[in-house]
């Protein structure tokens, strides 16, 4: 992939990103705040500003450094999480649940969204790979974090779920794994058992049902 590729390709996929963890983080937020939580509200986080979520390692740095060394081939980022107090939730346990899925949630709206936009411009003969690369890219970066944030491991939203699910014994065995959860998470990207094992098989799963639910759409606009 030479430079003016890789380039296109950034700027392909930079107002997906941007929105898809602005949108992710911001909606951890809202959730809090209506569950009893209003930290994240106080400190400014429950924004469509993308500055407030923005990891300059995280969200920069991590995945164009990847993405030069690779070719394209391998990317990883995060965003500034959305601080959470659980235990000033009304039902910490339970409301937990929520406020993890509503991240992935705002990801699976915007894989949608962005779905219809494809949709909508393939309708009306567009065909400049600009646009129709950016619509596709925006499906497939919310499918990945959509997918990817659920995997059933602490700090993941996965893992919130599981232990907010779990009856409580199992659930502070399972939060003890938090500490080292990034880095187990890590070792099974670089071995590419969650793409493999998860990642892929969920993101088709999401994928087909996204297409499933917009048959009455496109049938009317093709």
């Amino acid at each position: 992939m030479d430079l003016a590729e890789i380039v296109q390709t950034i700027a392909i996929y930079a107002l997906p990103v941007l929105f898809a963890i602005t949108v992710h983080e911001a909606a951890h937020g809202y959730a809090a705040r209506h569950f009893g939580d209003d930290t994240a509200w106080k400190l400014g986080r429950i924004t469509l500003n993308p500055l407030k979520h923005i990891d300059p390692v995280g969200t920069i740095v991590m995945p164009l450094i990847l993405f030069f060394s690779t070719g394209g081939a391998f990317l990883f980022g995060y965003a500034k999480p959305v601080p959470v107090q659980f235990g000033r939730l009304k039902n910490p346990k339970r409301d937990m649940v929520w406020v993890a899925l509503a991240g992935p949630g705002a990801n699976l709206v915007q894989a949608v969204l962005w779905t219809i936009v494809l949709y909508l411009l393939s309708s009306m003969g567009v065909e400049e790979r600009f646009f129709l690369e950016m619509a596709r890219g925006g499906v497939s970066v919310n499918l990945v974090m959509f997918a990817f944030n659920l995997f059933p491991l602490p700090p993941l939203d996965g893992g919130r779920i599981l232990v907010g699910l779990l009856p409580w014994k199992q659930a502070m065995a399972v939060s003890r794994i938090e500490p080292w959860g990034f880095f187990i998470v890590m070792a099974l990207v670089v071995t590419h058992v969650i793409d493999s094992l998860w990642l892929y098989p969920l993101m088709g799963l999401t994928n087909a049902l996204i297409e499933l639910l917009l048959t009455p759409l496109r049938a009317l606009l093709f």
